[in-house]
């Protein structure tokens, strides 16, 4: 399953009812990089009223990660939207931070909230993206008389080979898109009439 990424850090400011939405958008691959991240904001900014924020690492369908903070604004009302749009956009290992001026009208809960998610929607729209593969591990275990005919499947379905080793037999470990898996298994088999060992998740 594709997600898109942030190629590049952006920024955008939005405003509304005279208060100040700054928000930013960054690659990270960790937690640890998306708090050095809001840490550096906060140094950058420290006059603000607040520094809401939402991060999502890998695959936003299913991440292995993710957290937001409202700073101080009512409880839901700005990281939870935040994060929402993140996933709504299907956007991985990206952190936004929402850098906030008040500008003396208060907005109400529901206000905060359109706010919010306007700023990072109108952050995402701008930001260029790249298009993630999300590729899953397979082991396979085969007589060496079938190595340059495995390897030459491999690479028909852009397949990476990870490690290779010889002892009694050659075994593999590969990356491969989710979509590959179930008609690789198939040809592998043909090909070696059952006899070639193959672990990884098949989605059967």
């Amino acid at each position: 399953m594709t997600y898109s990424v942030p190629a590049q850090a952006i920024n955008h400011e939005l405003e509304e009812k005279r208060s100040r939405f700054i928000t930013f958008i960054e690659p990270v691959a960790s937690r640890a990089d998306a708090m050095r991240f809001l840490a550096q904001l906060r140094l950058r900014f420290p006059d603000a009223s607040h520094h809401c924020w939402a991060f999502v690492l890998g695959n936003p369908y299913s991440p292995s990660e993710m957290a937001c903070s409202d700073d101080g604004e009512p409880s839901g009302s700005a990281g939870k939207p935040m994060l929402q749009i993140l996933q709504y956009r299907e956007v991985g290992d990206v952190m936004a931070v929402v850098v906030r001026y008040f500008g003396g009208t208060k907005l109400g809960v529901g206000g905060l909230v359109r706010a919010y998610g306007a700023a990072v929607q109108q952050a995402i729209e701008k930001t260029p993206l790249l298009k993630q593969v999300t590729k899953v591990s397979v082991n396979l275990k085969f007589d060496y008389a079938f190595e340059a005919n495995i390897r030459h499947l491999l690479s028909e379905s852009e397949g990476e080979i990870i490690s290779c080793d010889y002892t009694e037999c050659v075994t593999m470990q590969c990356l491969l898109e989710e979509k590959v898996l179930s008609d690789l298994r198939d040809s592998i088999n043909n090909l070696t009439q059952g006899k070639a060992v193959i672990r990884g998740d098949f989605g059967k």
